[in-house]
């Protein structure tokens, strides 16, 4: 045999071996966060349908916020917050080492926060929860820092696809959310079979998914393609205000010198002040109300301004819970805004904005174009992909994930600093850029002076 031949025979026989090896750990994995989500769901439906049926149970939110903001601190700080954020922390700090008090304490504060009204999702502890099971899985076996990092990836795509129902875009955004721009290809085929294990143990062991088919088919025509463009930037102006209404609430919080728990009983406070000037709606999860909307239903224009700084009092003063429910919720409230000011079905564009959003905040348009075909049908799938890299490119370089790496610049005019987190990375525009911009500035100046100077 020659040199050649049995150099080709010897790489065909590794990858096989590899393959086989990611087949087993992956199904593993899928099985274990697809079980461990499911409880974490049952469990927070349960809590969120006996407290809802008190009369005013909003108005124990201090008191949850305060419990959670007491046992993340003292039990587990890196529960805090919205849990996807920790985890891409860990994967590109510290290999995916987690610790396995995560589980629980997450658990625990997420059910109290969303069962008395925060405004919260479910996928970020569904997200935590799965790569500290996972973390943990690979040091009872004792892997390798790599594959531990590669297992937690898996845990990540698992308990996204089983919140959602939705595998192949849990899979995606498991490898996609970690650096913008770039998708980890090694890590592709277990987050893909990890995704689908866990959505079927989650769906084997009775979690119900919603149906969001579109009851329309939208036709092509020139105008609709142009108001789907206008919308893809529109949508990613919503990220931009969602992003910095969130870091807003964060800084708020850190300027507020008091102990840690007590932050927790403000933030309740403002909270029910905002949900008795306002409304209740803007309160818990909001699916009702996505769904009201997804079916043809009206919602007030400020919706989603409301909802963004509901989830930013919530996340920033204590209270435990993710981050993507509250995004779709936006989206879908932006979208019937939107719908209504050019025109359009708001079922549409609710649809579109569902998923733009995500795109645009989250920094993976790949990820939010699959989960437009998963939850609302293939007819939807060119209007939705194209609103979604227009909202992914108009939001810049920022993200509602701080620790997110740079890893393209998304504009030839702007140089950002690869490989640097989003909350580090510095912009730098090109002389010509620069130049531009200082001349409109001044045609500006101009304008203003000559339109207003009296």
């Amino acid at each position: 045999m020659h040199r050649k031949q049995f150099a080709a025979l010897t790489e065909e026989s590794v990858i096989f071996f590899s393959i086989i090896k990611w087949v087993v750990l992956a199904t593993v994995i899928g099985t274990i966060v697809g079980t461990a989500t499911s409880f974490f769901l049952k469990g927070l439906g349960w809590s969120i349908a006996t407290a809802s049926g008190w009369n005013n149970y909003y108005l124990l939110l201090p008191v949850a916020m305060f419990v959670s903001a007491l046992l993340t601190k003292y039990l587990s700080p890196d529960s805090e917050g919205h849990g996807t954020e920790k985890v891409i922390e860990s994967i590109h700090k510290r290999n995916g080492d987690l610790r396995a008090r995560v589980v629980p304490v997450k658990i625990v504060t997420t059910t109290i926060t969303a069962a008395f009204g925060g405004s919260i999702g479910k996928e970020g502890p569904a997200a935590q929860i799965g790569a500290a099971l996972a973390s943990v899985f690979a040091k009872i076996f004792h892997f390798s820092p790599g594959d531990r990092k590669r297992l937690v990836i898996c845990g990540i795509s698992a308990g996204f696809a089983a919140v959602f129902g939705t595998p192949i875009a849990g899979a995606i955004f498991g490898v996609e959310v970690l650096i913008v721009g770039s998708i980890m290809y090694e890590v592709l085929l277990p987050s893909f079979i990890a995704g689908m294990v866990s959505f079927q143990v989650a769906s084997g062991l009775g979690v119900h998914y919603e149906s969001h088919l579109l009851t329309i088919e939208p036709q092509f025509s020139a105008m609709l393609f142009l108001k789907v463009i206008i919308s893809g930037m529109f949508f990613g102006l919503c990220a931009i205000f969602f992003i910095w209404v969130m870091k807003f609430g964060h800084h708020m919080s850190d300027r507020l010198k008091i102990w840690a728990p007590l932050k927790g009983l403000v933030g309740g406070v403002l909270l029910i002040a905002l949900a008795m000037i306002f409304s209740t709606d803007y309160l818990g999860l909001g699916l009702d109300t996505m769904e009201h909307v997804l079916k043809g239903g009206t919602i007030i224009w400020y919706a989603f301004i409301l909802k963004a700084i509901m989830t930013s009092i919530t996340l920033g003063f204590g209270g435990s819970g993710g981050i993507v429910t509250p995004i779709f919720y936006i989206g879908v409230a932006s979208g019937a805004t939107y719908a209504h000011l050019v025109g359009e079905n708001p079922i549409l564009f609710a649809a579109i904005g569902f998923v733009s959003l995500l795109a645009g905040a989250a920094n993976t348009p790949l990820a939010a174009s699959i989960m437009a075909v998963e939850l609302f049908g293939p007819t939807i799938g060119p209007y939705a992909t194209l609103a979604a890299v227009l909202s992914f490119l108009f939001t810049g370089h920022r993200s509602a994930y701080a620790s997110q790496v740079l890893g393209i610049n998304k504009c030839d005019s702007i140089a950002a600093d690869p490989g640097e987190d989003v909350d580090h990375s510095e912009m730098h525009y090109q002389y010509r850029t620069r130049k531009v911009m200082a001349k409109g500035l001044k045609i500006g100046k101009w304008v203003w002076k000559k339109r207003f100077r009296k």
